[in-house]
């Protein structure tokens, strides 16, 4: 008989979500709440419970009546906080990303909430020290954003079935979900399963508990149920497929979840101001904005008033060169604010972060936060409790922050999504931009991927319909554009100097630099690699130079040094090589590979006596120059801005980019150049010194992302990568990945492909014990349409290996970033 004990709430009973590692235990166990907790124990609130002997953390999801298990109960051991963190919608979206990804909600919960810091909740400010305050002076922004690493909980050791709390049997997540090969085209790309949505405030039914805790079983609706419930959100059931635009009219959603077209809205953008908007945002503050720049783009006046409107408009923004792309995110943000919705802007690193935050505060003031890990743990946590309480509307952020609590959602933007940064190397390895349009299809918002260059996965998505092309007309790119070149490119180049593809900064580069230096302009050189020469190899026959003892790279020493003569020595393991004889062709002689930015330097230096030479790069980035002559060596990435833009960009070693042994090798090129082509201003030149003949640099001369971009996704649909396909990535040793896949039931159409070695500078799994002397990827292809399904067998394989306590590493990612 189920427990029928009474609190004061009427409901005694808390389901709870452990925040435990092993795949087998991701389910919602039953709780007694004690009656000292009976007022603060609401769902959404952090809690501490008793497992297999031990304290760990968890969620309560929600509390109930009675419970179907008849026996004894464990208590509670108390609720840490009152603060209800876990929101519905955030719990919703992290049960989809645990099974796109074949992961754990617990795991997905540790990148969405972060660790809480008492004094941040209470209100209560740290006590300033001088030790603290000399601290906080000297610290520096990191350029690239690393999110805090999450707290961990240790699973229990042993079986825990004696003292676990009862609950029922548990089926797989999505088991509830459809089938989307049965209502939608499966040539379509896919998100991920549907899931009911979920909000606070009133009983929600029993098919939406079951989805959203794992159980198969659906039930009538109960009363005497409370917690987090579905009859708030408003949040449609999230069709399988991520790109199929007719599903939104199927379900009667195409006024709010549909892409802009040219005849929904018609004339010039217009904001409307709602009341109830937060304090700071008034209809004369947002309809003071100059929203000119957007009818430069074709349908972008039409997009606007979408967003003003409340539509749920999905859109590829290619920004124009030169654009000020901060201020038309920041713009977008704050007309969604003025309706009364929140925002979640994404951007890769803390640069971009700082410039994105200062547009949407001038405009919105303190309604924009930012969130990153270079905060600290306590303002961090303090900025993201102002998004969950609902006074922050607009969150800027790195990739953690696609996960942000904002109330009523109506737009999420990521700017650059071919930024490796948006992959988390966390479990389950989720990437923020695959994240962000699970979000936006749940919730009904509206979806911007903005950016200079555009990834296939975006360009997928616009092909299928899920979202539309929001760009500027040939005119118009015509005008700003600055005008690009390859040395070699044409006959009459090649007569006037034809050695120009064979070094490394051609005649006509140099003439180009010293004509914009005599007119007071600045110069950008980029290079790929910073430092002096960061490889070296055989003159004779270009084998990469190795070390005789460890195998790792030959270089030459940096430092005050570096300009007299040194024998190469290893990066490794630091031991001089002062008789290196090539093992291939037993030459003696060596030549630098890539020659790194503190060289390229120093040539121009000598090249251009007289004139300042800047460098950007590593940990010395600059964000903004004043303007005048001056020669700025910047790696890819760290180029500072210049009001009124640079006069020349020489774009140096196209080569080692568009070399690497990567599948996405001539995508990230292509964003790489654009993005420091971009900043030059638009009469202007852009030398990039590459083979003319390759598509990628032909793709930068014309200035056509999006035509790169549809050969991209046609030449992987050819080979079969992503996007094209679902792709999983097994990493281990051979006992552990065999250990997997033997209790895998695969779909029908899967390929498996390998062993093979990891990636280049791929991490290795981790281990309880020592690092395996080898560690090996086996790669598992299906078609598009059984990608719920793989993941789905491979969380089930991952769940039966768990229970087998097998300490051997082992890796698995879903759709992995970095192939081979």
């Amino acid at each position: 008989m189920a427990e029928t004990t009474r609190t004061t709430a009427g409901h005694p009973i808390a389901r709870v979500l452990p925040l435990l590692s092993p795949a087998h235990l991701d389910r919602d166990f039953d709780y007694l709440v004690p009656p000292e907790f009976d007022e603060i124990a609401q769902p959404g609130v952090r809690v501490r419970l008793r497992f297999a002997g031990r304290l760990v953390d968890g969620y309560l999801l929600e509390r109930l009546e009675k419970s179907d298990h008849a026996g004894k109960f464990v208590k509670l051991e108390r609720v840490v906080s009152a603060e209800r963190v876990l929101t519905p919608e955030i719990l919703q979206l992290a049960t989809a990303v645990a099974a796109r990804y074949a992961g754990t909600r617990a795991d997905v919960l540790r990148l969405a909430i972060p660790p809480r810091h008492a004094g941040a909740e209470t209100g209560k400010k740290p006590r300033a020290t001088k030790k603290s305050a000399a601290k906080a002076a000297a610290a520096q922004p990191e350029p690239i954003d690393l999110d805090d690493p999450p707290a961990t909980t240790a699973a229990p050791a042993a079986d825990a079935s004696a003292s676990l709390p009862p609950t029922p049997q548990v089926a797989e997540p999505s088991a509830t979900l459809r089938d989307p090969s049965t209502e939608f085209d499966t040539d379509r790309l896919d998100p991920g399963p549907q899931h009911a949505g979920l909000t606070e405030g009133e009983p929600r039914s029993a098919a939406v508990q079951e989805a959203a805790s794992g159980r198969a079983e659906v039930r009538e609706p109960e009363s005497g149920r409370a917690g987090i419930s579905e009859a708030e959100s408003g949040s449609a059931r999230m069709p399988e497929t991520e790109v199929e635009h007719a599903a939104s009219a199927a379900d009667g959603r195409s006024d709010r979840v549909s892409a802009v077209r040219p005849h929904d809205v018609a004339g010039e953008a217009r904001i409307v101001a709602v009341p109830g908007g937060p304090a700071g945002v008034t209809e004369a503050s947002v309809a003071s904005m100059d929203l000119a720049p957007w009818e430069r783009y074709v349908h972008g006046g039409a997009f606007v008033s979408a967003l003003s409107q409340g539509k749920g408009v999905r859109a590829a923004w290619q920004a124009l060169p030169g654009e000020d792309w901060a201020a038309r995110l920041a713009e977008l943000a704050a007309t969604v604010v003025a309706g009364g919705r929140s925002a979640v802007l994404l951007v890769p690193d803390q640069r971009d972060l700082d410039r994105l935050l200062a547009e949407c505060v001038r405009l919105v003031g303190d309604s924009a936060v930012g969130l990153s890990a270079g905060l600290g743990p306590s303002a961090r946590y303090r900025r993201w409790l102002s998004v969950l309480r609902g006074s922050a509307r607009i969150v800027v952020g790195t990739r953690a922050a696609v996960f942000a609590p904002a109330k009523d959602l109506g737009l999420i933007a990521i700017w650059d999504d071919g930024d490796d940064t948006y992959a988390e190397p966390r479990a389950p390895y989720p990437h923020a931009r695959e994240v962000a349009m699970l979000r936006a299809h749940e919730s009904g918002a509206a979806f911007v991927a903005a950016g200079f260059a555009r990834t296939a996965e975006v360009q997928a998505v616009v092909d299928s319909g899920w979202a539309h092309d929001l760009v500027a007309d040939r005119d118009v790119l015509r005008q700003v554009t600055p005008r690009i070149s390859a040395p070699g490119d044409s006959d009459w180049a090649l007569e006037r100097d034809p050695i120009a593809n064979a070094i490394r900064i051609p005649g006509i580069a140099f003439a180009a630099a010293r004509a914009a230096l005599k007119e007071g302009s600045a110069v950008l050189v980029q290079v790929p690699r910073r430092g002096y020469v960061p490889a070296l190899s055989c003159a004779k026959c270009r084998t990469p130079a190795r070390c005789r003892h460890c195998n790792g790279p030959l270089a030459l020493p940096q430092g005050p040094r570096a300009d007299e003569a040194h024998s190469p020595s290893c990066r490794w393991c630091g031991i001089v090589e002062a008789a290196y004889r090539c093992p291939a062709c037993a030459s003696r002689a060596l030549r630098a590979v890539v020659i790194g930015a503190v060289r390229t330097a120093e040539e121009l230096g000598r090249a251009f006596p007289g004139v300042p030479i800047r460098g950007s790069g590593g940990g010395a980035i600059l964000d903004t120059l004043e303007p005048g002559p001056q020669v700025v060596v910047a790696t890819v990435g760290a180029e500072p801005l210049i009001r009124g833009g640079y006069a020349v960009a020489l774009l140096l070693d196209g080569w080692a980019l568009l070399g690497r042994a990567d599948l996405r090798a001539a995508e990230d090129s292509l964003r790489r150049w654009m993005s420091a082509a971009a900043l030059v201003r638009a009469r202007g030149q852009v030398i990039v010194m590459a083979e003319p003949s390759v598509p990628t640099v032909q793709a930068l001369i014309r200035w056509d992302p999006i035509g790169h971009a549809t050969l991209e996704v046609e030449g992987r649909a050819e080979v079969g990568f992503p996007p094209a396909v679902r792709l999983a990535a097994i990493d281990g040793t051979t006992e552990s990945i065999s250990e997997l896949l033997s209790s895998a039931t695969l779909p029908a159409d899967v390929e498996v492909l390998g062993p093979v070695p990891l990636p280049p500078g791929a991490r290795k799994p981790f281990s309880s014990g020592d690092d395996p002397a080898e560690v090996e990827r086996m790669l598992l292809r299906v078609h598009r349409r059984s990608g719920a399904a793989l993941a789905k067998a491979l969380t089930a394989a991952q769940a039966v290996r768990s229970t087998h306590r097998s300490d051997a590493p082992l890796r698995v990612q879903i759709d992995p970033i970095d192939i081979g």
